[in-house]
């Protein structure tokens, strides 16, 4: 008798969750120096942590023996000053995907379904699946969520939609005026995830927050893995109403967000000058990748996050070729986009090194 004889069922076609390789596997597998090799795959922060972050994590180091605060305190009345709600409007995850999961937890059931768009970030589906529940993907034209086709869709089995803006690995955005057409459309009965990963690149990012005053059923996601260079510590958080808050927090592990990322997502909250440091370079070094796509012919999807989203042909053999040259990119065949890649922007020396090694690969 096989484990998968007992195992729950939905789990047997799951593929699991590939992430950009990691510069440590490369160099091992091809013999390179991580010295010479370039990440460009998992959109991190090229200047890394705040400075001030990073003394924040020393200070906590030597208390490393005490249990974190289980509820995470400072931090997330820090997160409802900032934008101006209470303590109890903030769930903190480890990362923000841990906060899908929740979500998961607290309202799905098998029969049921969730919403997306068709190349949304692929852990909604993966976690729909966890729970037994289905995926209705929407079509988006031109790459971009088309919010009346994903209200349409809606059942009585609905329980969740996810929105992500700026989407992943798409980078395209969705307005103000269509998401709030949207929610006109939206039976209570369905919790609406808007992720916002790559919210703080945005010049003017829509106010999806007024649904959470309203104490409509939205959760709205945020992360210090992207713009805060926090991705190693795994933290994020959720915005919503408290009731649908309450529910969440009963599905956490306890100290499920230890000390070291608490006082770090803390601190680099707090210090704007290195935000928009890092806005500056993204929004350089997304010009000129878009700039270069142009000058070689290449299609692309303008962003308006930290990535952007390039057709090459045979996206696979691309990346593995410039893989080869130490310039490690993202292929996009899981998110049914076989002819892409997907670029992070690093500091502006890195693009340019990756621009050259893509001429040289195409």
């Amino acid at each position: 008798m096989s484990v998968w004889d007992y195992a729950n069922p939905q789990l047997k076609d799951l593929v699991a969750y590939e992430p950009g390789k990691p510069i440590e596997d490369v160099a091992r597998e091809l013999g390179l120096a991580p010295e010479d090799i370039i990440k460009l795959a998992s959109n991190e922060n090229p200047l890394g942590p705040s400075p001030k972050a990073q003394e924040a994590m020393q200070k906590v180091i030597a208390e490393a023996h005490i249990y974190p605060d289980g509820g995470g305190w400072k931090l997330r009345t820090a997160i409802a000053e900032k934008f101006g709600l209470e303590r109890s409007n903030v769930i903190l995850g480890s990362g923000s995907n841990e906060v899908i999961e929740f979500i998961g937890h607290a309202f799905l059931q098998p029969g049921d379904n969730v919403i997306t768009a068709k190349h949304a970030f692929l852990v909604y589906k993966l976690m729909a699946k966890v729970f037994g529940a289905e995926t209705i993907e929407v079509p988006d034209p031109g790459y971009v969520h088309d919010l009346d086709a994903m209200a349409a869709a809606i059942t009585p089995q609905t329980k969740e939609i996810f929105v992500a803006n700026p989407n992943n690995p798409t980078g395209t955005l969705v307005s103000q005026e269509q998401i709030d057409r949207f929610m006109a459309k939206v039976p209570p009965h369905v919790v609406v995830v808007f992720d916002e990963a790559y919210y703080e690149f945005l010049d003017n990012p829509p106010d999806t927050l007024k649904f959470v005053r309203e104490g409509r059923n939205v959760i709205v996601l945020r992360t210090f893995s992207k713009i805060q260079g926090l991705a190693g510590l795994r933290i994020g958080y959720g915005l919503g109403p408290p009731e649908l808050i309450e529910v969440l927090q009963r599905t956490r592990q306890p100290f499920n967000t230890n000390a070291v990322a608490q006082a770090a997502a803390l601190a680099g909250l707090l210090d704007q000058e290195h935000q928009d440091k890092t806005k500056r370079i993204t929004d350089e070094g997304r010009d000129y990748l878009q700039g270069q796509f142009t000058e070689m012919g290449l299609e692309y999807v303008p962003s308006y996050a930290n990535f952007v989203l390039v057709k090459v042909g045979d996206g696979n053999a691309v990346f593995k070729a410039m893989m080869q040259k130490g310039v490690i990119v993202r292929a996009m065949a899981a998110y049914k986009l076989p002819e892409w890649i997907r670029i992070s922007i690093g500091t502006l020396e890195q693009c340019q090194r990756c621009i050259q090694v893509l001429k040289e690969v195409l």
